[in-house]
């Protein structure tokens, strides 16, 4: 399989994540009117999506279902055991629920184990630890910042356009810097990280863009899923629900694998 070809799971299924721009369509319909959509036949869901019948076949083995049908047939099963909440929930409601609990499934499925491990290694051999974020980010990377110190490891946080610039040329090759960015293309955490880079610090960067300019800086990159709903479209305010999950996943793996060290010693 290609390396840019993601696996991950749609309705309790695996999913090969690489759609056609209409298949990404077909897909993002479901998602907001699956209720009306699973009371048509594949003729009518084809009209309705304004897709060949051919397109709609495509999508369903993409994610995992030998057909229309077997698709309808599982997610009507699961529509069975689902929580109260989105069975009692109005349409409008029901989307944004299904909207965060569809950003924590996927971005969970996009995690690799590999990299996990990788990260939390990076942080335990790192003798310091330096978290860059802006915007909405900061709360993350406060919140991350503190929970390392009372895991006994020095962590420093930078929030300032200026002292990020100005400490980027500072940071030893000793620390690890932690880089937490929604888009992955805030001019000042880019140019940091390519000083950074520059000069041998190992980059660990939590983002939902794997393209992001960031990224090209980052030695260990972790991709969370942002969905496309946006209820303040006029604000840069989307929710940071992947990235708070990959941060919190991280932190709870360095704290589990710090303390099973740590017993281990005492065993011996």
């Amino acid at each position: 399989m290609a390396d840019d070809v993601k696996i991950e799971k749609v309705y309790g299924r695996p999913q090969v994540s690489k759609f056609s721009a209409s298949e990404q369509y077909v897909v993002d319909l479901i998602h907001r009117q699956r209720d009306h959509i699973m009371g048509m036949s594949i003729v009518e869901f084809a009209e309705f999506a304004n897709v060949s019948t051919a397109t709609i076949v495509r999508t369903m083995k993409k994610l995992g279902y030998s057909g229309y049908t077997d698709f309808r047939h599982s997610v009507s099963r699961q529509h069975e055991v689902e929580p109260a909440v989105l069975r009692e929930a109005d349409s409008n409601i029901r989307q944004v629920i299904t909207a965060n609990l569809r950003e924590v499934q996927q971005t969970i499925n996009q995690l690799d184990i590999a990299t996990i491990e990788d990260s939390v290694q990076q942080f335990a051999g790192a003798q310091m630890l330096y978290i860059f974020a802006r915007g909405l980010s900061e709360m993350i990377a406060d919140e991350m910042a503190l929970k390392f110190q009372l895991a006994g490891k020095y962590t420093q946080t930078l929030h300032d356009p200026n002292i990020i610039m100005t400490l980027a040329e500072r940071v030893p090759t000793t620390a690890c810097a932690i880089f937490i960015s929604l888009n992955g293309e805030t001019p000042e955490l880019v140019t940091a990280a390519r000083k950074l880079r520059a000069h041998g610090v190992p980059i660990v960067t939590i983002t939902t863009n794997a393209d992001a300019s960031l990224a090209q800086y980052t030695d260990i990159l972790l991709t969370g899923y942002k969905s496309a709903e946006s209820y303040f479209p006029d604000y840069e305010v989307h929710s940071r629900l992947p990235v708070q999950v990959i941060s919190r996943i991280l932190l709870d793996a360095y704290v589990v694998r710090v303390q099973e060290q740590h017993d281990q010693g005492h065993g011996e």
